[in-house]
């Protein structure tokens, strides 16, 4: 079984770009809890991950629902 590695913090300090090097460390995925990244085109002001960022590593709940669309 794999750890589970749980990353938080405040906004801009880091979290994605250490997301990413751990993830690539352990051979692990990354799952956003991100309340806006969760959106498709939301882009700026998200600060998503790049897909040369995100290359080879699997990454769950970015632009995963329509903004336009309730829950």
């Amino acid at each position: 079984m794999k750890p589970l590695i749980i990353l938080t913090g405040p906004t801009a300090v880091g979290k994605t770009e250490l997301s990413i090097r751990l993830a690539k460390a352990v051979n692990g995925e990354i799952i956003s809890a991100d309340s806006m990244q969760v959106y498709r085109r939301m882009d700026i002001g998200t600060a998503k991950p790049t897909p040369e960022e995100m290359r080879g590593i699997p990454h769950h709940m970015l632009d995963a629902r329509c903004k336009t669309l309730s829950y």
